[in-house]
């Protein structure tokens, strides 16, 4: 990933300045040092530094560094600093939960729609957001530019429906099923299988 700028920044970094923008966005101190930041992170000042200095941004003084220009330069380089449209594919149970989840309201991203291929669903769920019937996906995903989704199909219908959000212009998708997509180069795609995520925390907690 490079910056507004041009400057290649690598992924351990770029993972870090994201995590890093978390704890900016939960408040706190107006300055903070990178002794600060190492006590927060566990990461070291040379680390801290390096990373920040990728952003090519004018962030040091002697106090150490301002806030929220910090926050606003990770966001412009890791190209955070506008809003996403996104929908949701499949109103299950978690789908549906993820129409009223609050903390999009809060984020770079703008929920815009959701599909499901039940249209008794979609005409019984409550929802801040229109809801559309699967076949319309090409049309609303175009009309409204939405760039991202969340695929919560059950597993058997999760590649299909994947190649249709790509076909209707999606560039990105997190799946929720338990199955390893199969996309072009230039879709970026999150597989998360709760599973997956218990057996990292059970290999960790193991070996501590």
């Amino acid at each position: 990933m490079k910056n507004h700028n041009g400057i290649e920044i690598p992924g351990p970094a770029k993972e870090r300045l994201l995590y890093l923008l978390k704890l900016l966005e939960k408040g706190g101190a107006v300055t903070l040092t990178s002794t600060h930041i190492e006590s927060l992170t566990g990461w070291s000042r040379d680390s801290i530094r390096k990373d920040i200095s990728y952003l090519a941004a004018d962030l040091g003084s002697a106090s150490g560094y301002d806030r929220a220009a910090l926050e606003s330069a990770i966001k412009k380089g890791l190209h955070l600093d506008r809003k996403r449209n996104i929908c949701i594919v499949g109103l299950g149970r978690l789908g549906s939960a993820y129409l009223n989840f609050s903390a999009f309201q809060h984020s770079d991203f703008e929920l815009t729609a959701g599909f499901d291929a039940n249209v008794n669903r979609i005409e019984i769920l409550s929802s801040p957001v229109p809801l559309y019937p699967t076949y319309k996906m090409a049309e609303i995903i175009g009309r409204f530019a939405i760039e991202i989704s969340l695929l919560c199909v059950p597993e058997d219908q999760a590649q299909s429906v994947a190649e249709k959000l790509i076909a209707a212009g999606i560039r990105g998708i997190v799946n929720f099923a338990p199955v390893v997509l199969k996309a072009p180069p230039e879709i970026a795609v999150r597989e998360v299988y709760v599973v997956d995520e218990l057996r990292a925390l059970s290999i960790r907690i193991t070996h501590t």
